[in-house]
């Protein structure tokens, strides 16, 4: 029996089941309490009444406290990867917790988080590999910078049109997702950032790696970061042989490069390393998300010979209190071994192309939809050029029990992020519901 088979047995993969509107009471009663402690961010983060409040989740389900049933397209921003308490991750992390939580980070790490960083280090493959672990994908990333600026001596750093590397200072720098993110925190960010276009054809491939040509022959630029994926930027593929080349420019001129994997690897894109995957070998691979099975994991995994830079004859550091702990280690190996164990990168590429077949099938003639993009259970439904559109489609979704995120500059994407374990019984359902929702709104 297969492991989809196993699941499609279990508790947490059944369809939606809203019995009250939401937000019910119960979740209207807990937003007008979160009203009054969280900060007003943007929209959806504070200022507006939350339609959705989780109380508990298992598998692709979630329950919000009036009991309605949903099914979690979005798996916490593609972080869980496994869904929401699988069986197996809970039994490790109260086993953990029953045993050691925490050691004393770097002067006396625990088994757990040696063992983590060997396996993390034989990941890209050829070569070899040592890791910094950090708490967040921001986290990964500046601990890439870092390493970065230690090796080359050089602070410039080109991104991408598009790109979201997290919120943290250091990566804030890089922030081109949205204006409003950086802009007024800009007198305290990195200066020296150069952002190209993000190519998504071979004509801006071009043009974009001549620009990145004339930036590096300047000697000032240390670090280019890149997603192989561009996936809050909307789902945007670049050409399959940009990865290989930027990698080949950066080494010819004395940059690193860095490769953000914290969505796009362990599977979510259907590969464990959507670079290495496409051929090519990045100085620094940033991974978080779903790295610690819903606990706060991430890393920095860089060639053996640009991590010897940290080295230095006075002490420079980058770690924290709760950089590998016992707990979250343990989770992480866990999550490695099961994903390998149940086949599920590759079965992740094969049922994305399959699911991506079915959606482009069901949404022939709507007009709403400008393209579907995808690899592996990571897919964008471009539903722009007006902004909110796929806000609108995700309300709609969730009026049915269904969960989905979106992205893209104006959020003019519908983004598709389910756990790996999803079975085809909900792909399917959810098929049928996204035409309606995208229906709706087209009108």
């Amino acid at each position: 029996m297969s492991v989809f088979e196993q699941v499609s047995m279990n508790e947490g993969y059944q369809l939606p089941e809203v019995r009250v509107p939401p937000p019910g009471p119960a979740a209207r009663a807990w937003a007008e309490r979160a009203l009054n402690v969280n900060a007003p961010m943007g929209p959806g983060l504070g200022h507006l009444r939350p339609n959705l409040v989780y109380a508990r989740g298992f598998g692709a389900n979630v329950f919000d406290p009036d009991g309605n049933r949903f099914v979690d397209l979005a798996a916490g921003f593609g972080a869980q990867l496994l869904g929401h308490c699988h069986p197996e991750l809970t039994q490790v992390i109260a086993e953990q917790a029953g045993t050691l939580t925490h050691a004393l980070g770097d002067v006396y790490p625990c088994a757990e988080k040696i063992e983590l960083q060997e396996r993390l280090a034989q990941l890209p493959g050829t070569g070899t590999y040592r890791v910094i672990l950090g708490q967040s994908g921001a986290d990964a990333v500046t601990a890439a910078l870092k390493t970065a600026l230690l090796a080359t001596g050089r602070a410039g750093v080109v991104t991408f049109s598009g790109a979201y590397h997290g919120l943290g200072y250091a990566p804030l720098a890089l922030c081109r997702l949205r204006e409003s993110y950086r802009k007024p925190f800009a007198a305290q960010l990195n200066p020296q950032v150069h952002a190209l276009p993000y190519p998504i054809t071979h004509e801006s491939a071009e043009q974009t790696l001549s620009m990145l040509d004339e930036l590096l022959v300047r000697e000032t630029i240390g670090a280019v970061i890149v997603e192989p994926i561009l996936g809050r930027g909307g789902c945007l593929f670049p050409p399959d042989d940009f990865l290989l080349r930027l990698v080949a420019l950066c080494r010819d001129r004395g940059a690193l490069s860095i490769c953000d994997e914290i969505l796009t690897g362990l599977g979510r894109s259907g590969a464990w390393l959507r670079g290495n995957a496409q051929g090519a070998e990045p100085d620094v691979i940033c991974l978080a998300k779903g790295l610690g099975g819903g606990l706060p994991l991430s890393a920095c995994i860089a060639k053996s010979e640009v991590m010897q830079f940290w080295a230095q004859q006075e002490e420079v550091v980058h770690t924290s209190t709760f950089a590998g702990t016992p707990l979250v280690a343990a989770a992480g190996l866990r999550m490695l071994d099961i994903l390998q164990r149940d086949g599920l990168v590759d079965a992740c590429a094969r049922r994305g192309e399959q699911w991506m077949q079915r959606l482009r099938l069901a949404f022939r003639g709507l007009s709403l939809v400008r393209a579907i993009r995808g690899s592996g259970f990571l897919i964008g439904i471009d539903v722009g050029p007006s902004a909110g559109k796929a806000g609108l489609v995700c309300q709609g979704l969730l009026a049915k029990g269904w969960i989905a995120s979106t992205g893209g500059g104006t959020r003019e994407v519908v983004v598709l992020t389910p756990p790996l374990t999803i079975t085809d019984e909900l792909l399917d359902a959810a098929t049928l519901a996204l035409q309606e929702a995208l229906r709706e709104v087209q009108g």
